[in-house]
């Protein structure tokens, strides 16, 4: 197996900032690339929510907030001192985030996906569903989940 690209899908949380260690080594043992990656969930009002024209300021576009705030944040996210040397690449995409990933890395012709695990179990699980659980399911390629610290045994 030729391990060229390594897809790095990040929501910026502390949990997938341990994902980042593993994906910078493994690109500079394996001489590859990086794409690092987030996803821009939709913003969907309330059900039942209807804006009250006339009555208030027009409501930001938190769509736009959005796709600012990753412009912002990727960049730091990738610049980071693990980083250095190495060709990396910035992507932001919009969508429901385990598809887009999927996408993407399809797209991109990613060989490996390294992603981090948010450790959810019980409700939350079954509430939220583990985005890096459907990526393993559907992606073209090896995905690698880094689990968080916490949920490493002793």
């Amino acid at each position: 197996m030729n391990i060229r690209s390594i897809l790095l899908p990040t929501d910026f949380s502390e949990c997938a900032r341990h994902a980042v260690p593993v994906a910078a080594e493994l690109a500079r043992l394996l001489g590859a690339s990086v794409v690092c990656l987030h996803v821009v969930e939709p913003v969907v009002p309330p059900v039942g929510w209807t804006p009250m024209v006339g009555t208030l300021p027009a409501a930001p576009d938190f769509g736009e907030q959005l796709d600012e705030s990753a412009a912002h944040e990727l960049p730091a996210f990738s610049g980071g001192e693990e980083f250095a040397g190495l060709d990396v690449e910035d992507l932001v995409a919009h969508g429901e985030p385990a598809a887009e990933i999927v996408r993407v890395a399809r797209e991109r012709g990613a060989d490996l996906i390294v992603i981090s695990s948010h450790g959810r179990t019980g409700w939350g699980r079954i509430l939220f569903g583990s985005t890096a659980e459907a990526v393993v399911r559907h992606a073209h390629c090896p995905v690698l989940v880094v689990k968080p610290p916490q949920e490493r045994e002793p």
